[in-house]
């Protein structure tokens, strides 16, 4: 509480320093003391400013809140334009979502950012205006000022009046049959599909709680969390990673092929076991592979794939193969446009894939399977939005999706949605 009310304080401070009538882009920072009383999440959703963001890296040694619009942008590659326009910046940051259209996102420039790497902490607000600085100083003090303080975070007990699927079993059942007469076909090789589940409730849910719960207990992942407004939002906790840029250095992987996790530690071993051995399993691990690293070729210099290895999650396992390069020019929206959608979310070839879920699937995905995080010259980082919740009000949609290929059964592959949207459903519906 106390280095939140500091930090702001003199934040103030450096606000009423003299800023010019003209248009421009600047940053103020203040060192933020990091101490156990202080939840960058908790403190988002206390306050009555939209849209609010935060992010965890997987490993936890990254974290951030974004707070209020400076400025908004509906594209990665737009965000990206305006980054350039101010290169020295290089530490700028725009946080946010693209959809599962990677042509379409929802990024801002906040006007307050708090930060975490490792041990050290920043507060920041943001300046920006077409016109003039010195007016956004004053917009910007008036924000602060209208902050409120923590509370305490909300518990999480929602009723459930009803759920619905979509598909439901017996649609999921037509939907896997029609993939795979394709793949027969060889109209595909693989297509990812999914199901939606609506979840209805006595009362609204509070997006923030369901967050602070999956955070609790989904270790490994990448947390995320968008709140649009006093109402919806979007959030999940994954664990793959899209891309992570730093500098020209990039890092992706394929993370595909899934088996249960228990919790008795011999049979979760047993299980990963089998899962390394599977040729299933591997082979879509694989596709995602050569995918990834076919569209990545004209764009990067050698590429290192490292052993498979099992991830180990709360509810399911999977098989992860990392993926290691160096870029020929440090390019976020050619990382998005060659990584989003992967194999591991769409399919293959990815332009048939992407047309027979377009087709096909009975919901619109919208920001379900694309991706969170932040960008900026210096580096940037986004996460695959998977295992994730849209809330709207009182109605939670819960997203989880199955790779089919040549060999798939639909009741395996509903078994294995069904583990996947555990990890959420669980924090809803206590089970």
């Amino acid at each position: 509480m106390y280095s939140i009310t500091t930090a702001l304080a003199d934040l103030q401070r450096q606000l009423t320093n003299d800023f010019p009538h003209a248009p421009g882009l600047r940053y103020l920072d203040t060192t933020f003391p990091l101490n156990d009383s202080f939840d960058p999440l908790g403190w988002l959703a206390s306050q009555l400013h939209y849209p609010q963001f935060y992010w965890q890296q997987r490993n936890g040694d990254e974290e951030l809140a974004a707070l209020g619009c400076a400025r908004n942008f509906p594209s990665l590659a737009l965000a990206q334009h305006f980054l350039r326009a101010y290169s020295t910046l290089t530490d700028v940051r725009i946080s946010g979502l693209n959809a599962f259209d990677p042509n379409a996102g929802a990024l801002f420039l906040p006007r307050l950012e708090w930060r975490r790497a490792g041990s050290v902490a920043t507060l920041r607000v943001y300046l920006w205006s077409a016109e003039s600085l010195r007016d956004d100083a004053l917009n910007a003090r008036h924000s602060l000022a209208s902050l409120m303080p923590p509370t305490p975070a909300a518990r999480l007990h929602p009723v459930l009046i009803q759920q619905q699927h979509s598909p439901d079993q017996q649609g999921w059942q037509k939907l896997i049959q029609q993939a795979l007469e394709s793949i027969e076909q060889g109209l595909l090789d693989k297509v990812v599909l999914a199901r939606a589940t609506d979840y209805t409730f006595a009362q609204p849910v509070n997006a923030a709680a369901l967050m602070a719960a999956s955070r609790r207990l989904n270790h490994h992942c990448f947390h995320f969390f968008m709140a649009f407004d006093a109402k919806q939002a979007f959030l999940g906790s994954t664990p793959e990673r899209l891309w992570r840029r730093r500098g020209l250095d990039l890092r992706t992987e394929a993370l595909a092929g899934t088996v249960a996790n228990d919790a008795c530690d011999d049979r979760a071993r047993a299980l990963g076991d089998w899962l390394m051995k599977d040729d299933k399993n591997q082979r879509e691990n694989m596709l995602v592979v050569e995918d990834i690293c076919q569209r990545l070729q004209a764009h990067v210099a050698l590429v290192d794939v490292l052993p498979p290895q099992v991830v180990r999650l709360r509810k399911v396992q999977h098989l992860r193969r990392c993926i290691w390069t160096q870029l020929r020019d440090a390019d976020d929206e050619t990382c998005l446009r060659q990584l989003q959608p992967t194999a591991a979310v769409a399919g293959l070839p990815r332009d048939k894939a992407q047309h027979f879920i377009h087709q096909h699937e009975p919901f619109a995905r919208e920001w379900y399977a694309g991706s969170a995080g932040y960008l900026s010259l210096q580096q940037s980082e986004f996460c695959v939005s998977l295992r994730s919740a849209r809330v709207n009000q009182n109605v939670v949609r819960l997203y989880a999706g199955a790779g089919i290929v040549r060999g798939s059964d639909a009741g395996e592959e509903w078994q294995e949605i069904e583990n996947k949207a555990a990890g959420l459903r669980s924090l809803l519906l206590m089970d």
